[in-house]
Formats: structure tokens, sequence, C-alpha cells
């Protein structure tokens, strides 16, 4: 039987200590060991971004980073997203766009979303899709989901 590692991180700002086995993958923690289960296992091969969470300031896929890797880093999944006030402006631009079908695809992304705003608060159409590439959807098309962003943007700036 494998050992389990300790592991000490920061999840959406909160200190958080767990246990895992080497093979383990950021996902299954996050899912089955710390119940946040917001991040989706779609493929569990990294093409995707169901699964995508930003470490360190960078979107991964969390399928494919072991749980120990998360040892002294600073991960934000989609459970961090919205403030006690209420959604944040992708979220609410989401809703009201209809970028949302059957919701495996929809918590990557918006992280990945976020990350871009975060990187380039007012992307162009292009930046958005290239940007968004490697995040499957196989019910609502990408439009919808591209609008939503520009939507987000737009009044994030105003």
């Amino acid at each position: 039987m494998p050992t389990k590692s300790y592991v000490q991180t920061n999840i959406n700002g909160e200190s958080v200590e767990f246990l895992a086995e080497p093979r383990q993958s950021l996902l299954e923690v996050l899912r089955d060991t710390l119940q946040l289960t917001g991040a989706k296992e779609g493929c569990n091969d990294g093409n995707c971004g169901a699964c995508t969470v930003k470490m360190d300031g960078r979107i991964v896929c969390s399928c494919l980073v072991f749980g120990v890797e998360a040892e002294g880093a600073d991960i934000e999944t989609i459970e961090g997203m919205a403030s006690p006030e209420g959604l944040h402006p992708l979220q609410t631009a989401f809703l009201e766009n209809a970028a949302l079908q059957c919701g495996i695809c929809t918590p990557g992304f918006l992280m990945a979303s976020k990350a871009l705003l975060d990187h380039n608060p007012n992307p162009t159409e292009g930046q958005i899709r290239w940007w968004l590439a490697n995040n499957l959807c196989r019910c609502t098309g990408y439009d919808k989901i591209v609008r939503a962003v520009m939507d987000a943007a737009q009044k994030m700036q105003a």
C-alpha cells in the first residue's frame, strides 16, 4: 500500500492540509478528499479542460497534476470564484448569455476565462477563442461562451 504524503497548501484563500497518495491527481484530492466537487472529470487526460483550476496564477488541468505537487501552492477553484456578495461577473454573464447547458465544462471555462480577464481585462474575440481553445464543450457551441466572456469583460471595466 502506498504511503500517503502530508500536503499543506492554500485553496481559495484558506490554508488547507490533506494526505495524498503519490499517484492521486489534484482533481481526485479536490473532489474526493476535500469535497470540492466543482472541477469536473471529463477526459482524465488533459484534453477537455473540465477540471481546470488556477495553481500559482496559471491555469492547469487538475487531472494532470499530482495532489502532492500542491505543496505550498496557491490554488483557486470554481468554489472560490463567487464572493459572499454574489456571483462573479463571469458567472452572471454565463447565465445571462445562456453559455451553459449540461454544466460539465462550465467550471473549466469559467476558471480559464477568469484567468484570461485577470491577465487581459479587454481581450478581443480572437484572443478569447485562442485562450479557451483547450476547453471543450459538447452542448452549447462556443459562440455563447465567447459572448459571455466579452460581456463580462465589458461590465467589469464599467
